[in-house]
């Protein structure tokens, strides 16, 4: 059974930071392309930021300069550091493990960026 388990979600003052993570179990995250997305408040799903397999990542201009993804096949998991929030960044978070043939979703962890 293939789980991501994403944990990290806090409230948060603007300008703070967060470091989020995606627990893997049942997939090795080395054979996946792993990404972090988020659903803000009534709006549709978006993309954050991507790593591939070889480690090149990708951002949205949104976060780009503020958020880092991270991944290490040898826990199994995969991270995103958030810097200078802002409240617009306040979203429902998810971890994705994508590859041809597969693609897994977590459950999310909520951010909330106010003062």
């Amino acid at each position: 059974q293939v789980q991501l388990v994403e944990s990290g979600g806090d409230l948060v003052q603007p300008g703070g930071s967060l470091r989020l993570s995606c627990a893997a179990s049942g997939i090795d995250i080395a054979l996946y392309h792993m990404g972090w997305y988020r659903q803000p408040p009534g709006k549709q799903r978006e993309l954050v930021a991507t790593i591939t397999r070889g480690g090149s990542s990708n951002y949205s201009d949104s976060v780009k300069g503020r958020f880092t993804i991270i991944r290490d096949n040898a826990k199994n998991t995969a991270s995103l550091q958030m810097t200078s929030l802002k409240p617009e960044d306040t979203a429902v978070y998810y971890c994705n493990a994508e590859r041809v043939v597969s693609s897994y979703w977590g459950q999310g962890t909520q951010v909330t960026v106010s003062s």
